[in-house]
């Protein structure tokens, strides 16, 4: 199951979403480990969790942010701030949303220190940043409409899903593999989880001032503005040749 677009683009330009998209890949550009092992920049923009509790290499609890992996790791991240980005931008408006997105950032970062305070391995990556954005777009548009990618033993297929199962099956996962996983396989699972729970709390001021409850009753858990409906001719699906 992976998300790959909603259906409530938003009315303005989201200026600091495709700012945040551009300046991560740029940095990627200039950073990733063409020739298979980690430059120097790299090593130096990543967090270390051991160090930050020894208060050294502070400056890597937010350039960690703009630091990807991988190309697919990079990808993953970029769609997913794309997909739920630019409502909560509209929302919050451009400095808010840039403030909201770095400090669910800082607070994914210390989620994963708090799991694991002693760890050297480097941690990068926005997806900390982007699980913020998540959780504030989660409580303001619950039942917004979410294409889905569902891969079958035989063929895919697209499906609209509310935000809410989508984005709490995500967040479930990611509980679930922190309890279980740990850091063993590499991804800061609290991180993510960690993110998501501050973007949720950062927008609770918000919703309360839009009435709470009343406001999913007025708007019924979807952006004000008429989604955009996509008709099964430009959705997909590909089937395996036998």
């Amino acid at each position: 199951m992976f998300p790959i677009r909603d259906h409530n683009p938003s009315k303005g330009t989201p200026f600091v979403t495709w700012a945040l998209i551009t300046l991560n890949v740029v940095v990627f550009g200039l950073t990733v480990p063409w020739g298979g092992h980690p430059g120097t920049l790299w090593e130096y923009w990543a967090l270390y969790p051991a160090a930050v509790t020894h208060g050294v290499y502070l400056h890597g609890l937010v350039t960690h942010m703009f630091l990807h992996a991988g190309l697919l790791h990079l990808a993953g991240n970029m769609l997913f701030l794309w997909i739920f980005g630019d409502n909560l931008e509209e929302h919050l408006g451009h400095l808010g949303f840039g403030a909201f997105y770095l400090l669910g950032g800082l607070a994914a970062a210390f989620a994963q220190i708090a799991a694991d305070p002693g760890s050297g391995v480097p941690m990068v990556g926005a997806s900390g940043a982007i699980a913020a954005v998540m959780g504030g777009y989660l409580l303001l548009f619950p039942r917004a409409r979410v294409d889905v990618l569902f891969i079958f033993i035989i063929f895919f297929r697209i499906f609209p899903v509310p935000a809410w199962l989508v984005l709490g099956v995500w967040l479930g996962i990611q509980v679930l593999n922190g309890s279980t996983a740990g850091i063993t396989d590499g991804v800061a699972y609290w991180a993510h989880a960690g993110g998501f729970g501050a973007g949720v709390l950062m927008t609770i001021p918000v919703w309360l001032k839009h009435g709470g409850t009343a406001y999913w009753g007025r708007t019924h858990g979807r952006p004000s503005h008429p989604g955009k409906e996509y008709t099964r001719t430009n959705i997909p699906v590909v089937r395996r040749r036998r």
